[in-house]
């Protein structure tokens, strides 16, 4: 079956970057629309970045210029490549991956950005 998977959180500080990774299996990812999603404590889910099948990015406001979103469809894997990382960003990181109609949620991975 599909399941996706991300991986790369942790603690940084204020300035640092981490690479996060969403891995596909079952599947392959050039199929998938995938969208990087956060929930900060105590906040709403919102849209970090996304990819969709032709390639095509998109990222919320408040990550523009320190975020990439880049696809290896060798590895089967989206990243997102963050920089300059603040403390506001400091969140769970899911990876959601569409086909169609159809939603493939990872566990989420944490990203604490703190001095």
């Amino acid at each position: 079956q599909v399941q996706v998977v991300e991986s790369g959180g942790g603690l940084v500080q204020p300035g640092g970057s981490l690479r996060l990774s969403c891995a596909v299996s079952g599947s392959i990812v050039s199929i998938f629309n995938i969208e990087w999603q956060r929930q900060p404590p105590g906040k709403q889910r919102e849209v970090v970045a996304r990819i969709d099948i032709g390639g095509i990015t998109d990222y919320g406001w408040s990550v523009k210029g320190r975020f990439t979103i880049s696809r290896d469809n060798a590895k089967n894997t989206v990243y997102l490549q963050m920089n300059s990382l603040k403390p506001e960003d400091t969140a769970v990181y899911y990876c959601r991956g569409t086909v169609g109609t159809i939603d493939y949620w990872g566990q989420g991975t944490q990203v604490t950005v703190s001095s």
